[in-house]
């Protein structure tokens, strides 16, 4: 059996006849930029993760950014983040102006509260956590953090559409919070694409600016602002999509549960908080033979990945931080034996039943 790490197509072809449907509306209309569409899907993702406000953009390390600058966050200031990211989180703050300082992660992989205090300085302006492989970062002491210091938190959510902490959905605790909608995302586009939110509506309007050049309207230019607007085509395709993703988040969260128990004597599995509902971007396993499983695995057939091999602290692009192997014992201990095996909503239970018995043939020697 042949299995993929992920199966757009596979998505694509259940909901095709709807999308095609809404893309030629678009194209119909001669409003490819903004517009209508692009209007009704930033209200009804602000719905979805319970915010006032959502501001579509061009991909997720742009809302990163335009988040920062709408902040006031630039040259000479600090952001805490983590290491164990996709560098688009790390690089973001670096392209603001601003200097990314990192701190260790936990078990969950998320930021660890009790480190960060003695990671703030009188330059740190901003604490972004991020919800990796789609599990809430654990808000509650970050915030209290953020307030004792006088911080902004800006979510990282890229991964994380519909993930609740405290029965709240992520993208709606901090100043703002950042989505991706990247094809490989939980919730995805067929293409780049991104959004803010926030219930700040001085911030919403100053975003709504910053996205398109710093305009106030079509003649009259505010600040020096960006090119960074949701395409009116992939804002339609999201519209389609945001029907099925409670169905999608379900099927992942499923097949989670089914690894979950028919793996725990063999690897180690995430298991969800009694405080959050993840919603399983990735399902990451942890083993200290994780080479020769993923070898393993590939000659049976199933595509598997590492989220992610080389920590950021030891990319060449950080080297200018100051950072050294050691510095985050448990982002790199984890780097070493962590597995993202499949999880999609459209994986069959005849494929997920071969993923975990090819994992205990493993195992079985």
């Amino acid at each position: 059996m042949k299995i993929p790490y992920v199966d757009i197509s596979a998505q694509y072809c259940s909901i095709k006849y709807e999308i095609l449907k809404e893309v030629e509306d678009v194209l119909a209309s001669g409003q490819v930029i903004l517009g209508e569409v692009v209007n009704n899907f930033e209200e009804s993702f602000a719905a979805l993760c319970h915010t006032k406000y959502a501001v579509g953009v061009a991909n997720g390390t742009d809302a990163l950014m335009l988040s920062m600058k709408a902040l006031g966050i630039g040259e000479g200031d600090e952001v805490l983040t983590v290491p164990n990211s996709f560098i688009a989180t790390a690089s973001s703050i670096v392209l603001v102006g601003a200097q990314p300082v990192f701190v260790d992660v936990g078990d969950d992989f998320n930021i660890d509260p009790d480190k960060i205090e003695r990671a703030i300085t009188s330059k740190t302006k901003a604490i972004i956590p991020v919800h990796l492989t789609g599990r809430p970062a654990d808000l509650n002491p970050i915030l209290n953090i953020a307030n004792k210091y006088g911080l902004s938190v800006i979510e990282d959510a890229a991964q994380a559409a519909r993930a609740e902490y405290e029965k709240q959905r992520v993208g709606s605790f901090g100043a703002t919070g950042c989505f991706s909608f990247h094809p490989l995302k939980n919730f995805n586009a067929f293409g780049d694409g991104g959004a803010i939110t926030t219930n700040d509506i001085k911030l919403y309007q100053k975003l709504l600016k910053l996205r398109n050049h710093g305009l106030r309207n079509r003649d009259e230019c505010e600040f020096w602002g960006y090119n960074s607007r949701l395409d009116a085509i992939q804002a339609a395709i999201l519209n389609v999509k945001l029907k099925y993703l409670e169905k999608w988040v379900n099927r992942r969260r499923k097949i989670a549960f089914i690894y979950q128990e028919q793996l725990k004597q063999l690897v180690h599995v995430p298991v969800d908080k009694p405080f959050e509902k993840a919603v399983y971007h990735t399902f990451i396993i942890q083993a200290d033979d994780r080479d020769e499983l993923q070898k393993y695995l590939a000659k049976k057939g199933v595509n598997t990945k590492i989220h992610y091999p080389i920590p950021i602290h030891l990319q060449n692009s950080a080297m200018g931080l100051g950072y050294k192997k050691g510095d985050f014992p448990h982002v790199e201990k984890q780097s070493l034996r962590i597995l993202s095996i499949p999880v999609y909503p459209e994986l069959s239970d005849e494929q997920i039943e071969y993923i975990i018995n090819s994992i205990k043939a493993f195992y079985a020697g």
